[in-house]
This record gives structure tokens, sequence and C-alpha cells, in this order.
């Protein structure tokens, strides 16, 4: 078996985890910065008199978004329930659907700093496996070459444990966005519902008369 190959094929794994860790850590980082900037907007914005998605502000309508899609989930429905038990149960089931969309991909970048170090774990072995069969081969008759084959061989650990270091920099960054995403997204259930549940105390004409449900 050839060591020099497999070496080479953990050196290829790695640098496709480092790719791979780039494109999760800049899609994710775009997407948790767009969602929160709505969601702080839409947070000032939903006021008890906010009843339908149409009269929020069109720089909060324009574009899709995650905080957007919830309220207007909960906003087209609630006129429509027959209790505020059934408001409280529709808006927890639109808030746990839609949380789960901040989590996508991260798994990913998970995996990632878990695997990188055992791939550049990996990488070493197999590089000084092939240093030494080298040397069985020829004996130490270049110093220098067997250096550089094992200088080769530790670069695939600090090349593994440098992509683990920085993964988890950004995952952790990315949890803490997550939980300040989550309470946004719980403020907003509870001002999307609040207008329906207040104006369910206020007057109500009545056959010519204002009638007090």
């Amino acid at each position: 078996m050839n060591m020099q190959i497999l070496h080479e094929v953990a050196f290829y794994l790695m640098y496709a985890c480092a790719a791979l860790a780039i494109f999760v850590i800049v899609e994710r980082g775009l997407f948790f910065g767009y969602t929160l900037r709505q969601a702080i907007g839409l947070e000032k914005a939903m006021t008890h008199a906010v009843q339908h998605v149409r009269e929020l502000p069109d720089e909060l309508r324009s574009r899709a978004s995650l905080p957007l899609a919830l309220v207007s989930e909960i906003l087209a429905e609630k006129h429509h329930l027959d209790s505020d038990k059934d408001l409280e149960d529709f808006s927890e089931s639109v808030y746990i659907a839609n949380r789960g969309a901040v989590q996508e991909r991260l798994w990913i970048l998970d995996t990632i700093v878990t695997a990188a170090p055992l791939l550049g774990l990996l990488g070493t072995i197999l590089g000084i496996i092939d240093t030494f069969k080298a040397l069985a081969v020829s004996g130490v008759s270049d110093p220098g070459q067997v250096s550089q084959g094992i200088g080769t061989a530790l670069y695939a650990t600090a090349l593994g444990i440098g992509i683990a270091v920085v993964g988890m920099f950004f995952f952790n960054m990315f949890q803490e966005r997550i939980e300040r995403i989550n309470d946004h997204l719980k403020v907003l259930m509870l001002r999307a519902c609040v207008g329906r549940i207040a104006g369910q105390d206020q007057p109500q004409p009545h056959n010519g008369k204002l009638h007090v449900a």
C-alpha cells in the first residue's frame, strides 16, 4: 500500500473541510446578520395597533426573512381562531417550525471541528510511516530529506488543529447569535398575539349599541 498517496488524500480531505467550513461560515454569518437586523426592526415596528402584515413598514416587508415569516403566519391566522388558547398553541407551533431554520448547516461546521484534527493526525501518522519506509530502503543517506518528510507529516496535524480552532470560534459565535435571534422571535411572537388578545376586551357594537364582551 502506498502511504504517500494516502497521506496526500488526507491533505485533500482537510483542504476540502477548510473550503466547506469557509462556505458555511460566510453563508451563516450573512444569514444571521440579516435575520438579526430584520428581527430588531420588526420588534420596533410591532405595536399593539398592528393587526395585518400590510401595516408594517415597506422596508421590512420588501424582502423575505425568517422573522417576517413568523409574524406573517400569526397575523394572518390569529383573527380566525376561536380562543386565546388556540392562538397560544398556534403561535407556539409557528415559533417551533421557524426557529429550526437558524440551525441549518451548523452540523457541518460542528462535524468539521471534530473531524479536522483527526484527519490531521491521520495524515501525520501516514507521513511518518512513509518516511520510515523510505529510511528502511535507502538508509540515512540524506538527513535533510528525512527531516523534510517528518516536517511535512507534522504539518498535517497543525493544519487540522488550525481548521478546528477557527471552526470552533465561529461555531460558538453562531450559537450566541442563535440565542439572540430566538429571543427576538419570542418577543415578536408575543407582540403578534397581544393585539388580538387585548382587542377582545374592547367594547364592540351590538345591534346599534355598544356591547362589552
